[in-house]
């Protein structure tokens, strides 16, 4: 059976791996006329024509699904350059299986990792749907397009919509600022994960026909690291005029690292790696492992224990400026936007601390000094939400302040500055369902709460919260408003009277909900993590 080196380490490839590898070797056409491969097709199974090459998927449930279709080419030949597109092809390649997710810790990763997937229920018919593009998250460092809840077949349906998830480079591979310590080809490091999603974007333009979507038409949407990386898209030039909405959940980049900061984690990654300066060029065949391994050093800039954190970096070649901060890019006048977020986010993350669910009053205020991420005496923090919130317990003070003084602040800088952009949709919502955890909307909006391992809100009403949620992405992906029949008005955000949608049953509108922990957390700057 095949071997590759990919990594540094030899391992087997499967027949999934031995067909895209054979297909998409850089520098090599792949000629796909091995019956060992065309066994796999079955006449009826749709055909799709790229600039690259045919490409054949299957079709389930009246939808044609293309998974695994390349964009660009493997990146372990260009590590923390630019990406290539990918070399032309001969013959038939089957998409029928995820592509790999990019390096991390876990799942089946490589470098050659820049594919996407595709839902639509047409094939070049002159369709021109909107295509609603997904940006996975897992705050730059993780994740992938191939997730179940992220499967595009029940929006497809419902809506008549081209739904096309994506993997791109991500952590060090994606995000590692070497331009002030490496030579003109690695000025691109700090923002290539970026890149990615730019090229992908360029992919979609080319392809919309073909795809039966309408290229003008495009909406991104993403939950937490693909929030931010939207947010940091719509300051980006490169990014001008490849999307035309964009829709965020519990993900906001108000800033970006800067170049110092940026650098010094790269520095730290070098030590670790014992790499010296003066030898850089030695991290580009270092193996994967190695990387990922150091890249769990501590982080200077960040109090907690925590490791190296990546983010896009304001280089001045790729991000030019702050995405939010002093204002919102003038780029994104025309483009229409809904900012999330989750009333209770850190109840994802910060819920499996040993006995959060028992705190007592004692035992409040060392949890939320290290975990507020922002400098406010404890004891302050909690007298406040007492008078604030006098039936809360310790446990609702933890996860109303944690949540407040992390995510929460930059959503609402963000649709402060969309505000002031007085010709600009702004659009605001506060999902008090359930838990209201960080990611309890993605099966809303995708309408599909029926995926196993789905966090239910425990109150029995999931189908019907989701079929409200996704019939109202679908009319802001359609219209560029997010209004329809099953909620009640939705106005645009000012911020005179910050009107936000409660998405609860029922939905509702409120003014300025949280107003007394907004104004309360106002008084210490905000720093995104990373900046410095």
């Amino acid at each position: 059976m095949a071997t590759e080196k990919s990594d540094g380490k030899a391992h087997q490839l499967g027949r999934r791996k031995f067909i895209k590898s054979a297909a998409y070797v850089a520098g090599t056409a792949a000629i796909i006329s091995n019956p060992f491969i065309s066994k796999a097709f079955g006449d009826t199974d749709p055909v799709a024509q790229t600039k690259y090459g045919k490409i054949k998927g299957i079709k389930q449930s009246g939808v044609n699904i293309f998974k695994g279709v390349r964009y660009g080419a493997d990146t372990s030949f260009r590590r923390f350059q630019p990406a290539l597109p990918p070399q032309k092809w001969d013959g038939i390649i089957s998409t029928t299986e995820y592509g790999d997710s990019a390096p991390q810790s876990r799942g089946e990763c490589s470098e050659d990792c820049l594919f996407l997937n595709i839902w639509t229920p047409g094939l070049k018919d002159g369709g021109k749907r909107p295509i609603v593009f997904y940006i996975h998250g897992g705050a730059y460092s993780n994740g992938s397009g191939s997730s179940p809840l992220y499967d595009g077949t029940n929006l497809c349906n419902r809506g008549d919509v081209v739904v096309i998830t994506i993997n791109h480079r991500l952590n060090a591979f994606g995000y590692l600022y070497l331009g002030k310590l490496g030579g003109p080809e690695l000025a691109y490091s700090g923002n290539v994960g970026q890149l990615d999603i730019i090229m992908a974007l360029k992919w979609v333009q080319e392809h919309a026909e073909e795809f039966g979507g309408d290229a003008n038409n495009v909406t991104v949407f993403g939950q937490s690291g693909g929030g931010a990386k939207i947010a940091t898209l719509m300051a980006t030039p490169a990014a001008k005029g490849l999307f035309h909405r964009a829709w965020t959940m519990s993900g906001q980049q108000v800033t970006a690292a800067g170049p110092r900061a940026a650098t010094q984690r790269a520095e730290r990654l070098l030590e670790e790696l014992e790499i010296d300066k003066k030898n850089i060029e030695a991290i580009k065949t270092i193996p994967i492992q190695d990387i990922l391994q150091a890249s769990k050093v501590k982080d200077l800039s960040r109090h907690e224990d925590r490791s190296l954190y990546f983010c896009p970096v304001m280089d001045g070649v790729v991000v030019h400026r702050h995405p939010f901060y002093p204002d919102a890019a003038p780029q994104t006048l025309t483009i229409p936007m809904v900012i999330g977020n989750t009333m209770r986010e850190t109840r994802a993350f910060l819920g499996r601390i040993p006995g959060v669910n028992e705190l007592s009053w004692e035992q409040l205020p060392d949890l939320i000094t290290v975990n507020q991420f922002v400098d406010i005496n404890a004891e302050v923090v909690i007298a406040e939400y007492r008078k604030m919130y006098p039936d809360y317990s310790p446990t609702e003070v933890f996860f109303a302040a944690t949540t407040a003084g992390r995510s929460w602040r930059g959503a609402v800088m963000e649709a402060q500055e969309r505000a002031k952009l007085k010709n600009a949709g702004n659009y605001v919502y506060q999902v008090n369902w359930g838990m209201a955890h960080h990611t309890i909307d993605i099966p809303l909006v995708f309408d599909n709460t029926h995926v196993r391992g789905f966090a239910s809100s425990d109150t029995g009403d999931d189908k019907q919260m989701a079929d409200m949620m996704s019939e109202t992405f679908l009319a802001f992906a359609k219209t560029g408003n997010p209004n329809n029949a099953k909620i009640p008005e939705w106005k645009p955000y000012t911020i005179e009277k910050r009107e936000t949608m409660i998405i609860d049953n029922p939905f509702r509108m409120e003014n300025d909900p949280r107003g007394g922990e907004r104004e309360f957390y106002s008084k210490a700057p905000f720093v995104e993590r990373g900046t410095y």
